[in-house]
């Protein structure tokens, strides 16, 4: 759910997207945090549902916002590939296809109680929210 946008998306940026003025510390934030979440949840097995309890919610609600999250791409790829079309919100939620996905490995992180899923998705969130805000201030 999460890769496979993204690889479409290496080859339809927006136009002009620029990323040379990327700030590096927010950048390797971003790196590390991407890393660390995707070896979270190969290595632990927490993730599964071994009964329902109201505990489960986290587990759904993190696998709806990556549903929203494939929306949210869907409607970039059918649209203009403008940064505009990339950033704008939906029904409310701020630059969706970079706090979606951070917030859905927080949840998931909660659900599993892996402190070290949470660690990285708080990782994760400060570079990626961080560089994609700065690009969302420029095109404004």
């Amino acid at each position: 759910m999460l890769f496979i946008p993204n690889i479409i998306w290496s080859k339809n940026r927006p136009i002009n997207y620029d990323t040379t003025e990327e700030n590096k510390i927010l950048l390797l934030f971003e790196r590390v945090g991407q890393v660390c979440c995707t070896f979270s949840v190969l290595i632990f097995n927490d993730f599964n549902i071994t009964s329902f309890s109201i505990w489960t919610l986290w587990l759904i609600i993190s696998f709806l916002l990556m549903i929203l999250y494939e929306i949210c791409w869907i409607r970039y790829f059918i649209n203009e590939h403008t940064e505009y079309n990339f950033y704008r919100s939906f029904y409310g939620i701020p630059i969706p296809l970079t706090s979606l996905p951070v917030i859905a490995f927080l949840l998931l992180g909660i659900y599993g109680k892996v402190i070290w899923l949470i660690a990285s998705a708080i990782i994760l969130g400060i570079g990626h929210l961080g560089i994609h805000i700065q690009h969302l201030k420029r095109i404004k």
